[in-house]
C-alpha cells in the first residue's frame, strides 16, 4: 500500500501503527531523559529532541485522566434542543445544557426557574437547535453568552458561561423557523442576528390570502443581546437561510436559496442563480430611528422594508441554492457556500462601501469563485490563509488557499486546492479552534457527519452521527478520532478555555433564581435557615433547605388536591455538592447546585405517604437523605 492510501485509511491498523510509533517515540525520550543512551548527545541534538516531543504532545488528542483540556466545545444538540458540552481535544462529553427540551436530571423545564426563563413557550417540551454562537468583544470570543436558535419554534435562546444555564429565552414574532444565527462581532456584540428561513405572509392571520404567495415574505430578526428582546426585522425577497457579521460592526450578510418564493422542490431549484444579502447596519439604525417601518400581527415589533431597491440592503447574485455564510477571520471576506454548485463565492468586504454608493454592480464584490468539489455546504479557517470546506456529496474536506484562489479568478494559473480528506460521511457543518473570531489558531477541525453507517458497533436502525477530529496544525489533514453523538448535533464552535471563566458555586444575589427570593421575603421567609410550610389556600409553599446527608424538614402535611411548591435551598458551599429533590410518583424533580434555590410546583394528587429524597448523589449518606410527605384525603 503506498503511502498516500495509508494517510486515507482510517482504520484500526492505522491507530495501532500510530500509537506505536507514539510509543516508540516517548521510549527513547524517557532513555534521553535518564541519560541511558548509546552514544553522547549534544545540546542542540537534545534541545531539537525536546522541541519535537513538546510538539507532539501538544497536538496529541489524548488528555490523560487528571487533565484538562485545551478548548470548550459548545455543540448544539440538534432535535434533542440542548447544547453540550464537548473537550478538545479528548471529544470527551462534559455537560448537557438543557434550553429548549424538558430535562428530568435537572427539572429544566419542570421548576419554576426555568419556566420564567421559558416565558410564553414553557409549555413546549421540545426544540431543534442548531448554532450555537458566543458573544465577542473586538472579534474575540469574551466568553460571557452564548446564543442558540430553535428552528421548530422560532426561539433564540442565550446561555451564561458563568454557569453554564441558559437565562433567556425569546420567541420571534412574525416569522417560522429561526435558522442561520450569528453574533455582532464587532465594537461588542450589541445584536444578535438571525433568519427567518420560511415565508409566510406578514399579516399571518388566517384570513383571505393564505394560498397568495406574493404576500409571503421573510424577516432578518436583529435581537438585543443584553434585553434578550427584538431591536428590528428586516423584510427582504426570497427566503433567509445562513448568516453572519463582519469584524467591523457595519454588515451583516445571508444566503437564500428560495429567491424564487417556489412553494415545492420543483419550485425552489429552478433559477439559475440565487443570491446573498447584505444588510448595512448604519443604514437600518438610521431608517429605525426615523420611524420608516411598519408593525404586523398585533406587536410593536418595527419591521423595515429591505427588499430589493433599498437603501437598507444589496442582493448579490451567486450560483443556486447556497447555504452556508462565513466570515474570514481576518475580516476580508463573506464567502458563501454553493450546496447545488460545486463552488464557493467570495465576497470582498472591503468593496461593500462602493456597493452601498452604487459605484460597482453587485457581482463586482465577487473575487473569487473556486471549485472545489460536490455539495459545499460550510467553510472554517485556520488563521493561515487557508480556508476548509465540507463537501456533503463528495464526503471530503477541501483545504483551499484563500489568496490563490483570488489569484486563479483573475486568470493567474494557480492551484489553489491543498488537499482533500475522506471524512465518514456526508459532513455538514465544520468549525476550528476558535475560527470564527480573529484569534483563529489553525489547531484543530471538527467534521459534523451526518451519517456514521459502518463506523461504530451497530446500535438499530437509528445510527449515531459521528463528529471527527482533524490535526490541522501541519501542512496535511490528518483525522485522529471518531465521536459516536447522537441527535444531530447541527453545528458547534470551539473556544479556548482561557475566555470562559465558569463559577464554582452560586452566589447567592444570582438573578436566576431572583424570583423565587422575592416571594420568600413576601411569605417571610429565609431560605437560608428556614424550613417552614406557608399555606394560602389551596396553595402551599414548603420551603426546606439541605445539607449533606440530610434535608431541613423531614416531613410536612398538605392536603389531597393542594398545589404545592417545594423551595430548596442547597446551604454546602463546597464545590460539586449537588443536591437533587424528587417527589415519587409525582413526575417532580430538580438539582440544586452549592449555594442554588430552586423551586419546582405540583399537585398533591395521591393520598397517603408519598417520600421525598436526593436524586442527586451527594454523601456516603446519601441513601438515607429522604423525606415524607404527608397527604390527606
Amino acid at each position: 500500500m503506498s503511502k498516500e492510501e495509508l494517510n486515507l485509511t482510517n482504520d484500526s491498523n492505522e491507530v495501532t501503527l500510530e500509537s506505536e510509533e507514539r510509543r516508540k517515540f516517548f521510549g527513547k525520550s524517557a532513555l534521553i531523559g535518564a541519560g541511558v543512551v548509546a552514544a553522547p548527545m549534544t545540546a542542540a541534538m537534545f534541545a531539537s529532541t525536546a522541541q519535537a516531543q513538546r510538539k507532539e504532545m501538544a497536538m496529541s488528542a489524548v488528555v490523560h485522566p487528571g487533565e484538562l483540556d485545551e478548548y470548550y466545545g459548545f455543540w448544539s444538540g440538534g432535535h434533542s434542543g440542548e447544547v453540550r458540552i464537548i473537550g478538545i481535544p479528548s471529544m470527551r462529553e462534559l455537560m448537557r445544557i438543557p434550553v429548549f427540551n424538558t430535562d428530568s436530571a435537572t427539572g429544566w423545564g419542570l421548576t419554576e426557574e426555568s419556566k420564567r426563563v421559558k416565558g410564553d413557550s414553557a409549555d413546549l417540551m421540545m426544540g431543534d437547535s442548531h448554532h450555537p454562537h458566543m458573544s465577542m468583544t473586538d472579534g474575540q470570543y469574551n466568553g460571557k453568552y452564548v446564543f442558540i436558535n430553535d428552528k421548530a419554534n422560532s426561539r433564540v435562546a442565550r446561555i451564561r458561561c458563568d454557569i453554564m444555564k441558559c437565562d433567556k429565552m425569546l420567541t420571534v414574532p412574525n416569522v417560522q423557523a429561526v435558522h442561520g444565527l450569528r453574533v455582532q462581532k464587532a465594537p461588542y456584540t450589541k445584536y444578535v442576528v438571525c433568519n427567518g428561513e420560511f415565508e409566510i405572509p406578514m399579516n399571518n392571520d388566517g384570513k383571505d390570502g393564505m394560498k397568495d404567495v406574493s404576500t409571503y415574505r421573510s424577516l432578518y430578526n436583529v435581537i438585543n443581546a443584553e434585553t434578550m428582546e427584538m431591536a428590528f426585522q428586516v423584510m427582504v425577497d426570497g427566503n433567509l437561510d445562513n448568516t453572519d457579521a463582519d469584524f467591523d460592526g457595519k454588515y451583516f450578510a445571508s444566503t437564500c436559496y428560495n429567491s424564487e418564493m417556489g412553494m415545492n422542490l420543483g419550485e425552489m431549484i429552478g433559477a439559475e442563480r440565487d443570491h446573498v444579502v447584505i444588510f448595512s447596519l448604519a443604514a437600518c439604525e438610521a431608517a429605525l430611528k426615523a420611524g420608516k417601518f411598519k408593525t404586523y400581527n398585533g406587536n410593536n415589533v418595527p419591521v423595515l422594508d429591505g427588499r430589493k431597491g433599498s437603501d437598507l440592503t444589496r442582493y448579490i447574485p451567486v450560483p443556486k441554492s447556497p447555504h452556508g455564510l462565513n466570515t474570514s477571520p481576518e475580516g476580508k471576506y463573506f464567502m458563501a457556500n454553493g450546496k447545488l454548485s460545486p463552488t464557493v463565492t467570495v465576497i470582498s468586504i472591503a468593496k461593500l462601501d462602493d456597493l452601498f454608493a452604487n459605484k460597482i454592480k453587485p457581482r463586482d464584490t465577487v473575487v473569487a469563485e473556486p471549485e472545489l468539489g460536490l455539495g459545499p455546504l460550510h467553510t472554517a479557517f485556520d488563521g493561515r490563509g487557508n480556508a476548509y470546506t465540507t463537501l456533503f456529496l463528495d464526503s471530503q474536506i477541501a483545504k483551499w488557499n484563500v489568496d490563490d484562489a483570488i489569484k486563479s479568478y483573475k486568470g493567474e494559473k494557480v492551484n489553489y486546492l491543498r488537499q482533500k480528506l475522506d471524512v465518514h460521511y456526508q459532513p455538514g457543518h465544520n468549525h476550528t479552534t476558535q475560527g470564527e473570531s480573529r484569534d483563529a489558531d489553525g489547531k484543530w477541525l471538527i467534521a459534523l457527519c451526518k451519517f456514521s453507517k459502518d463506523r461504530f458497533l451497530p446500535t438499530g436502525p437509528l445510527k449515531p452521527e459521528n463528529d471527527q477530529l482533524i490535526d490541522i496544525s501541519g501542512d496535511e489533514m490528518k483525522l485522529v478520532h471518531d465521536g459516536p453523538t447522537f441527535a444531530e448535533p447541527h453545528d458547534c464552535i470551539m473556544v479556548h478555555r482561557s475566555k470562559v471563566k465558569p463559577k464554582k458555586v452560586w452566589t447567592r444575589d444570582d438573578s436566576m433564581f431572583a424570583e423565587t427570593l422575592a416571594i420568600a421575603k413576601r411569605d417571610g421567609v429565609d431560605p437560608m435557615s428556614d424550613n417552614k410550610v406557608i399555606r394560602d389556600g389551596k396553595k402551599v409553599r414548603v420551603y426546606m433547605t439541605s445539607v449533606a446527608p440530610t434535608y431541613g424538614m423531614e416531613s410536612f402535611n398538605v392536603k389531597l388536591g393542594d398545589e404545592v411548591t417545594v423551595i430548596v435551598t442547597n446551604l454546602d458551599q463546597v464545590e460539586d455538592v449537588t443536591h437533587g429533590f424528587c417527589m415519587t410518583n409525582h413526575g417532580v424533580q430538580m438539582e440544586i447546585g452549592p449555594q442554588q434555590t430552586a423551586s419546582i410546583t405540583f399537585t398533591a394528587n395521591k393520598p397517603g405517604v408519598q417520600w421525598y429524597y436526593c436524586n442527586w448523589f451527594c454523601h456516603a449518606l446519601h441513601m438515607e437523605m429522604r423525606g415524607r410527605m404527608f397527604v390527606e384525603a
